[in-house]
């Protein structure tokens, strides 16, 4: 049995400052957290039980062959700063990769469990005067605890990087073990904040581009625009379901905040669906892991179910005009089958792992690893810009 099933949770997050090429930065992720990678792949029941096996096919095969060349296509120096963390923590690439599939290789072999436990994230904006506040509860399955580490990273290239032509990037992000950077909640140089939100697509694709890759080329988005070019991803797509909650804390004019819905490249399109729905002054945003807008069939099981009693406890509270209100959200556990803040009960599949809170107005990222009700911060992180605020 993994050890981290018997140390409970831990108030421990490592962080590692780190520059160079994306191989290098990857490696050096992948030799500094090498013992939490390896604990983390022997831990995942998604790779081991599932992801594992189907790959181990001939079907299997060809899915994971025809996705990894159209991430090689199109953010090969993504492959290589995963590459690189392979070859530093000393494990096999394509069970990195794999997990960076991941749903897509059941959904699309039609062997289903997709993401059936209730796994997924819950995410405040509150957009009002002197609080401008995106708070982010970053639920996982429970060995997912005490597998997460913060990267901050500078990446300079000699020559433009990927589809999108990119030559540095400069970013903070917290990261599951093993995983790219941008998956969960992160800022970067630009001023931009974002938190991810799963959703499950009850269609998914091979051939496209996975979630994680897209949210790991968010982290070079300079604006509005180009976040939205990434996510649709034209000329491909899509191949699984997200959301993604945003703001930048650079931009001119009054603070807005933005939820995109990600769906997946299905059939002859080639890029995603997106739908966008954006908060103004004294507006704000709530999202668990369903979609609220795109009109795209999802699974069904305890994902929708717990979107749906997380939603009914943040619908019940008042709007929200402070960050203590945003904090009282984020820990509720009112409810006591699908609770927002999720406890890590030895019977749970899924723990809330860190909660996040960025005040944009102080520029601040504050980190609790237990309930923000009832517990301080573990750390608060500034949020460095290279564009200063005038």
């Amino acid at each position: 049995m993994p050890a981290v099933e018997k140390i409970g949770r831990r108030n421990s997050i490592p962080v590692l400052y780190t520059c160079g090429t994306h191989y290098e930065v990857g490696f050096d992720v992948g030799r500094t957290f090498s013992s939490l990678i390896h604990s983390f792949l022997e831990a995942s029941k998604p790779l081991n039980k599932v992801f594992l096996p189907l790959y181990e096919t001939d079907a299997g095969r060809k899915v994971y062959e025809e996705t990894l060349a159209c991430v090689r296509k199109n953010f090969p120096q993504y492959l290589r700063e995963m590459e690189g963390t392979a070859d530093g923590a000393e494990v096999p690439f394509h069970k990195l990769f794999l997990l960076h599939m991941d749903s897509i290789l059941p959904n699309v072999l039609g062997q289903n469990p997709g993401n059936n436990h209730g796994t997924g994230c819950s995410t405040v904006c509150c957009n009002h005067p002197g609080e401008e506040i995106l708070g982010h509860t970053e639920d996982a399955l429970a060995e997912v605890l005490n597998h997460i580490y913060f990267v901050s990273a500078h990446i300079v290239s000699d020559l433009p990087q990927g589809r999108w032509k990119v030559t540095e990037e400069h970013f903070t992000s917290l990261c599951y073990a093993g995983h790219l950077p941008g998956y969960t909640m992160s800022y970067n140089h630009h001023g931009f904040v974002y938190s991810v939100n799963v959703v499950s697509a009850k269609t998914q694709v091979s051939a496209r581009t996975p979630r994680y890759f897209l949210t790991r080329a968010l982290l070079a988005a300079e604006n509005f625009a180009q976040a939205q070019e990434i996510l649709r991803d034209s000329g491909c797509g899509a191949g699984n379901a997200v959301s993604i909650n945003m703001t930048f804390l650079n931009q001119e004019g009054d603070r807005l905040f933005h939820n995109i819905e990600v769906g997946p490249a299905v059939g002859a399109a080639d890029e995603s669906a997106l739908s966008i729905f954006t908060a103004s002054p004294g507006e704000h945003i709530f999202h668990c892991n369903k979609y609220l807008r795109l009109q795209i069939p999802e699974e069904s099981g305890e994902i929708m179910e717990s979107s749906n009693h997380r939603h009914a406890t943040m619908n019940s509270f008042p709007h929200p005009t402070t960050k203590d209100d945003v904090i009282t959200i984020l820990g509720d556990q009112s409810d006591k089958e699908y609770s927002i803040f999720q406890e890590a009960g030895d019977d749970d599949y899924v723990k809330t792992v860190a909660v996040g809170i960025f005040d944009c107005i102080r520029r601040t990222w504050s980190i609790y690893t237990d309930n923000p009700k009832t517990n301080k911060p573990i750390v608060v992180l500034p949020v460095q810009l290279k564009y200063p605020l005038k």
